[in-house]
């Protein structure tokens, strides 16, 4: 099941999420939701992202798969060069440093979706609707884990504890 609340300010949710976490619920199970950007502190809703070494292994496996296939290519349709060498580096640079940037932006764009959620369907859930103003904290929890983060929502300053719907 969902829960969400309503905080007035940042500071209450803040607090919300640190007591959600201290009580056992995992950062990928809490969503915020409000009209204009929040940046919390760095320990709150810390998702730690392995973006940048995606990135690097992605780039690494596309050069060394365009080198491959032009090596391949270049010495199984051999093409008469008169003298020059087959495999050049300097005559397939161009080829090799564009298709590598191309891998890099491609594994971005893909680790952005799957770390931002819009790869996992039924994992997110429904959206809080939220007033001018306001911040909504939404929870993934279990039937029988209701009444304990009702009560940390409300510890915490929330001013409307609602139910969304059932889990996926």
């Amino acid at each position: 099941m969902f829960l969400a609340a309503d905080f007035v300010d940042q500071e209450g949710v803040a607090r919300a999420i640190l007591n959600l976490r201290a009580e056992g619920v995992s950062t990928t199970d809490l969503a915020v939701f409000s009209d204009e950007p929040i940046e919390f502190p760095r320990r709150v809703l810390h998702r730690p992202s392995r973006m940048s070494l995606a990135v690097v292994i992605g780039a690494v496996t596309s050069c060394l798969l365009v080198i491959g296939f032009v090596y391949f290519t270049q010495y199984n349709y051999p093409v008469v060069t008169g003298g020059m060498p087959i495999f050049s580096f300097w005559a397939t640079g161009v080829v090799f440093y564009e298709l590598t940037m191309l891998g890099a932006i491609v594994t971005t764009f893909f680790w952005f979706l799957g770390e931002s959620g819009l790869l996992r369907r039924g994992s997110r859930g429904p959206a809080a609707v939220i007033e001018s103003g306001a911040i909504a904290l939404r929870v993934k929890c279990e039937p029988n884990r209701a009444d304990i983060v009702r009560d940390l929502f409300e510890r915490a300053g929330a001013k409307n504890v609602r139910t969304l719907g059932a889990a996926v």
